[in-house]
């Protein structure tokens, strides 16, 4: 970026960044107010985030499967979250589900439909009801993206900015008046000015070494939230996918593409002596699915602790004795895919192991969506208070569809007067996010590029999974946080030659910063939470405490957490 050149100053009622489904709708949502909206997301719109990837369920309760009600969505999200959700949250999301997924329907989403016409509600673990919806084949997050994004494309209220990465909230008497970045192409600082700022950015696993999440998921909104004075919770929360594939290597194919055809079929878990063993944990039945994920992931790493893992640390996962016409009709051309890469599931098992899959802690709202900084809201994977410690299958894109509405409707009905003229207030915030990032990518007068910053990546992620992966020991911990702390250093003593056109290694470079500071906040929660809890697996903590807690997160001027345990209020 360089720092004289002429920046781009707008101006909106609602600025939303980030374009998954919470970014979409609550976009969606504001323009239906009468506000202009400014989108802005650091990839294309629509494309970018965790939506466009998920392949399975929306729980709503419809009930058009079974009798089904709000109430019995809201009492199985409680229990699924292992004592950790926020029941005002969960009101919020469970009560309006049904209406966002009929919305959901007018924009072109086609949840798929029984031979009577009513639309087709599967069970998944956790749920006492089938009450998820989806859309065949593997496309639900697809096919909502692409509603979505038509929902907004032709709206003359909404401006759409790709490639813009948003850095900093800019702040007036403690409020949030706007957002400052620069466009990614040209590196041209960016302004703009905004009655309320909805951040949507999703979750943070691109941490992890093993992850199922896009590239950009690098927990950007962590920390625009936290530095802009927000709070965050149970950042030690993150939810590990227990069935994502591992071995063979296969192209083409998302990693966590199993689960659906595990509901469909009946898939069974064998150990590396191909035996059944969830029953042994959970009680699960040969053919059903009934364990929840993070039974699920715990059990296959008990399986492998105990020596009785696959050869390559995971378990199998078994679909030889279901017929193949079954199959081909499930699987539908995935099924040729598998064939052309030399796996015939009537005849290979295929390895599966846990990978890191859903950020569950996140930035502290009401159930208006509103942070506890004026004019800043939060929705979608982003938020703390919907699924505790323990996520249900299809609760998150209800979770991003509801959540993105509401904040849209709250940003855009200005329920605090709004805000007063801060133009000055903004355009010092962009002459000091130039001099800060100016300083962060030329730390040293020699201007060239001194690491390979996907290496750096590389290095931060193998410490996050090996110390505070889906298995946590006080000494796992410690040891990362000294590691983390010896990159922090490293990075930034990187000094990078100043840009051209659409410099990477200098947005690389923000993203591992990003990085570094929400892997430290994984860390310090889960040496601070000295129990086993749903997501959260202490080795050395294994019984899980009768009083549940959350741990409360938040940044000092000097950039360190400052973590607070809070006494949660019994639930009934």
């Amino acid at each position: 970026m360089e720092k004289g050149m002429e920046p781009l100053n707008l101006q909106c009622d609602v600025l939303v960044v980030g374009s998954g489904a919470a970014g979409m709708m609550a976009a969606r949502a504001a323009a239906d107010q009468g506000a202009s909206v400014i989108l802005a997301d650091k990839s294309l719109i629509g494309r970018g985030g965790a939506t466009i990837l998920a392949q399975m369920t929306v729980a709503v309760a419809l009930g058009e499967a079974e009798e089904d009600y709000p109430d019995i969505h809201f009492a199985d999200t409680m229990k699924g979250s292992r004592g950790l959700a926020d029941p005002a949250i969960v009101r919020a999301i469970v009560d309006r589900g049904p209406e966002v997924i009929l919305e959901a329907e007018s924009y072109g989403v086609k949840w798929a439909r029984t031979p009577d016409g009513k639309r087709s509600q599967a069970f998944a673990p956790g749920h006492s009801k089938a009450r998820c919806v989806y859309v065949d084949i593997l496309n639900t997050g697809g096919a909502t993206s692409a509603g979505l994004k038509k929902a907004i494309w032709k709206d003359q209220r909404i401006r759409r900015l790709k490639n813009m990465m948003i850095t900093r909230i800019a702040l007036h008497e403690g409020r949030a008046v706007g957002a400052v970045g620069f466009e990614m192409e040209s590196f041209r600082p960016v302004s703009i000015a905004s009655n309320a700022i909805i951040l949507a950015t999703g979750g943070l696993t691109e941490v992890y070494a093993r992850n199922s999440a896009s590239a950009n998921m690098t927990g950007d909104g962590y920390m625009l939230a936290a530095e802009a004075g927000a709070e965050l919770r149970d950042m030690e929360m993150v939810q590990f996918f227990p069935i994502a594939h591992l071995f063979p290597p296969l192209v083409g194919i998302d990693p966590i593409m199993w689960d659906p055809f595990r509901y469909k079929l009946g898939g069974r878990l064998l150990n590396g002596l191909e035996e059944e063993f969830m029953d042994k944990y959970n009680g699960e039945v040969a053919g059903k699915y009934t364990a929840a994920r993070d039974q699920t992931t715990l059990a296959i790493f008990r399986e492998v602790e105990a020596g009785r893992g696959t050869p390559h640390g995971g378990a199998y996962l078994d679909f030889r004795m279901v017929p193949e016409d079954k199959l081909k009709e499930a699987f539908g051309p995935v099924i040729d895919i598998l064939r052309n890469q030399g796996v015939d599931l009537t005849k290979d098992m295929v390895e599966v192991a846990p990978m890191a899959h859903f950020m569950l802690g996140g930035v502290r709202v009401d159930d208006r969506m509103r942070t506890r900084v004026p004019g800043l809201f939060a929705a979608g994977e982003l938020i703390y208070g919907m699924h505790g410690a323990n996520r249900l299958s299809g609760n998150a894109i209800t979770e991003a569809l509801v959540t993105g509405r509401i904040a849209g409707e709250t940003a855009a009905a200005k329920e605090d007067g709004g805000a007063a003229d801060a133009s000055a207030a903004i355009q010092a915030a962009l002459e000091a996010e130039l001099s800060r990032l100016h300083s962060f990518w030329h730390p040293t007068p020699v201007e060239r590029d001194t690491a390979s910053l996907q290496a750096f990546k590389r290095k931060l992620q193998r410490i996050m999974w090996q110390g505070a992966g889906p298995l946590r020991t006080e000494a796992g911990l410690s040891g990362a946080y000294k590691e983390i702390s010896a990159l922090r250093a490293e990075l930034d003593a990187v000094s990078l030659a100043k840009p051209g056109r659409f410099s990477l290694s200098l947005i690389e470079k923000l993203e591992c910063d990003n990085m570094l500071k929400v892997g430290e906040s994984i860390i310090l929660g889960a040496l601070e939470r000295k129990e086993t809890r749903g997501a959260h697996v202490r080795l050395d903590y294994e019984e899980t405490l009768d009083i549940p807690a959350s741990y409360s997160y938040s940044l000092d001027k000097q950039g360190n957490w400052s973590v607070q345990e809070i006494a949660l209020p019994p639930q009934n």
